[in-house]
């Protein structure tokens, strides 16, 4: 892959180029020299995207978002599904590679195998970017994601505070073999251990399945009648939790006694009419829209040669360098809660604000 070393001007230009070119407030200038968008080799840009799946309701947003940002990016897209199957991933980069793709985005579930595909792009010189997961090994042009251990963080400040530091709480995790699942996993339990080491923590290992969650919690709460806090690593499980807690006669109002405290991850409608309802308390949530937008500008980017480093962005996040060759922008997800309260020293927005992708998605 190509260096992305060049200065820090550079970088804020071509940002704000990005920006500018998916209808944004614009760049915050800097040195350089950037094509703006709109141009003849934008409008050629061939971008193969791989969704991984369509079986969430947070993937199937980000799907909704991907022909959106395309379109206003002047993007051709070649679009497949692996369906969470790594070998079908591997399949379909194939198949775009042989449709003349200049780029590839992509979110492996599996961040370990997908290692091997990585390594042909990068020998065909096709750049790669990865969406919310982060290759175990092997090389990208940009990785488009949020700061994972941060979700982990929220969600235990927020059951924290509200369980006043005592106390049980089920973790329903995601899949293990992603770095996401580990990532959250890990700083919620970091978290509870440096700072509410009176709340117990039952893990319960999913891999994203809402069915094995469900019967997960429901075994713990048979066991442990007195939980009373869930973190679920996404919205897989918010369903199947629901029922859970309902069938048990848990699904009542923040204000009852009984009310079990739930944090969710994601940011889908659902999640946020369900805070509403007071059925569930909070979310982090996950920038479907901004995934969309910032993978599809990046392979653009890529593919006319443009490069990176590390800094601050003009659109609320940070690329860092997770390992020699690999950046990472991080953007912004912010907890979400009735109230908009702070929990801990985490500030959060209230379920109801504009500016959560899950209230704009139409």
């Amino acid at each position: 892959m190509r260096s992305r070393r060049f200065g820090a001007g550079l970088v804020l230009a071509v940002a704000g180029c990005l920006a500018a070119a998916c209808g944004g407030n614009g760049g915050s200038g800097g040195e350089g020299t950037a094509a703006s968008g709109g141009t003849d080799t934008a409008a050629k840009a061939v971008v193969g995207v791989d969704y991984p799946r369509s079986d969430t309701d947070f993937w199937n947003s980000y799907i909704q978002y991907v022909p959106k940002f395309a379109g206003e990016l002047g993007v051709d897209l070649k679009t497949t599904n692996s369906q969470n199957d790594v070998a079908k991933l591997a399949a379909n980069v194939q198949t775009q590679i042989g449709q003349g793709v200049k780029a590839v985005v992509m979110a492996p579930q599996d961040t370990a195998a997908v290692a091997p595909t990585l390594q042909q792009l990068e020998g065909k010189k096709i750049p790669a970017v990865l969406v919310d997961t982060r290759p175990d090994t092997g090389n990208a042009f940009m990785v488009v994601r949020a700061d994972n251990r941060a979700y982990g963080e929220k969600a235990c400040k927020f059951l924290g505070e509200k369980l006043q530091g005592k106390g049980k709480v089920v973790m329903l995790e995601g899949d293990l073999a992603s770095i996401n699942g580990r990532d959250r996993t890990e700083a919620f339990n970091d978290c509870m251990k440096q700072n509410y080491p009176g709340i117990t923590v039952f893990g319960e290992a999913t891999k994203w399945d809402g069915a094995v969650a469900a019967q997960k919690l429901s075994t713990r709460l048979t066991a442990n009648p007195d939980i009373k806090g869930v973190y679920m690593q996404s919205s897989f499980a918010l369903a199947g939790t629901l029922q859970v807690l309902k069938q048990r006669d848990l699904l009542v109002a923040p204000d009852d006694p009984k009310h079990v405290f739930i944090v969710s991850n994601d940011g889908i409608p659902q999640e946020l009419k369900d805070i509403a309802a007071g059925n569930i308390d909070a979310t982090v949530s996950q920038p479907a829209d901004l995934y969309a937008k910032w993978a599809l500008s990046y392979a653009q980017a890529a593919a006319e040669g443009k490069t990176f480093q590390p800094g601050k962005t003009d659109h609320d996040s940070t690329i860092i360098e997770v390992r020699p060759g690999l950046l990472e922008d991080q953007l912004s997800a912010p907890l979400v809660t009735a109230d908009g309260g702070t929990y801990g020293d985490i500030s959060s927005v209230k379920h109801d604000d504009k500016s959560l992708w899950g209230n704009n998605l139409s």
